[in-house]
């Protein structure tokens, strides 16, 4: 590992006076150490964010807005029971992802900031546009079966990792950062970039800047009684998605009010598309409609190698989450994979 400054700061002015290029922010460590470890990253300072004051919280605003602090773990998030009777699918996919000892350590803004599991991105030694700008893009001709089949481009075909992000996106979630020129905030649907021309240029994230919360805006708990999340995976546990959808309708009379639908694993990052959820809106629900509804929101699919496998299963993904929103969110989180919910209260492996 290469030689690198490390600075706690104690206030937030404290750390973005320590910020200066080639630095990175440090919080639950689980995806920035791994990297450093493998000569993924190598940054010159870290600088350690778990002792700012502030960043920790959950809580209602007066405007009805819930926020979550930076440095709120997965863990005490998808265990927060007044969080996951507002917004269940988001729970859901926190329970979704990683182990239970890396959900204990993750935290909100890291799972924000992760970087794809693309293994040509890990390696150092590949080429790989996302890592460092204009070197190519190894997995166009590779192994690439598990890559981007929505919003790619010949500079990268990487998808985002995270099940989080997707009901986040799904619901109209804002970041909020700190940097130099003070406080701003932007939809998490943005702060995710698209690669372009650029993809080494993933979040819309200042070099300088910090994130220091999330925010769910008021509303955004209408959908609670019928919002699930489902993610299809090689294997029970441990598994990023092959592909996964988070799926939510506010209901009134029988119909369909309002829906909202985004896909995860298939893009470089969460794929919310309007034109599905308006063909959903005002209309009775049934198999058909959904599978119209999930085909809509894949079109302009195309492989970026070999994962054309992934169009079909990512309708079938999002037309099986959509049904089951429809039938009703569980009085509790079912029992998954590596869940505390589980019968053994351990992870389980299939």
């Amino acid at each position: 590992m290469k030689r690198f400054d490390f600075v706690q700061p104690a206030s937030l002015s404290e750390a973005l006076g320590a910020w200066k290029p080639g630095a990175v922010w440090l919080g639950g460590g689980t995806s920035l150490v791994d990297l450093m470890k493998t000569g993924a990253a190598k940054p010159d300072r870290v600088i350690d964010i778990t002792r700012l004051p502030g960043l920790r919280g959950i809580e209602v605003l007066a405007d009805g807005a819930t926020r979550i602090g930076a440095l709120v773990s997965n863990a005490d998030l998808a265990r927060d029971d007044g969080f996951a009777k507002r917004f269940p699918m988001v729970a859901e996919a926190l329970l979704s992802g990683a182990s239970g000892q890396l959900r204990n350590a993750a935290t909100v803004a890291g799972n924000l900031m992760q970087h794809t599991r693309c293994a040509y991105f890990q390696d150092p030694n590949a080429a790989c546009n996302r890592r460092q700008a204009g070197s190519g893009c190894d997995a166009k001709d590779g192994l690439n079966e598990g890559h981007a089949v929505l919003g790619w481009s010949e500079g990268c075909i990487a998808t985002h990792p995270s099940d989080f992000c997707v009901p986040l996106v799904a619901l109209g979630a804002v970041v909020e950062t700190e940097g130099p020129n003070g406080t701003s905030e932007m939809p998490l649907a943005d702060f995710l970039r698209l690669p372009g021309d650029t993809p080494e240029r993933t979040t819309a994230l200042g070099p300088d800047e910090l994130v220091t919360g999330l925010r769910l805006p008021a509303g955004a708990e209408a959908f609670a009684a019928h919002a699930r999340y489902l993610k299809v995976r090689d294997r029970t546990s441990f598994a990023f998605a092959l592909t996964s959808a988070a799926a939510a309708l506010r209901m009134e009379g029988g119909a369909i009010a309002e829906a909202r639908l985004a896909l995860g694993a298939v893009a470089a990052r969460p794929w919310r598309v309007a034109e599905a959820e308006a063909m959903l809106a005002g209309q009775t629900p049934d198999a058909a409609l959904f599978d119209r509804a999930a085909s809509a929101a894949m079109a302009g699919a195309a492989p970026s190698g070999d994962n054309g496998w992934k169009i079909d299963l990512a309708i079938r993904t999002a037309a099986r989450a959509l049904a089951l929103a429809a039938e009703g969110t569980p009085d509790r989180v079912p029992a998954l994979p590596a869940s505390p919910f589980g019968p053994t209260k351990e992870a389980q492996h299939a």
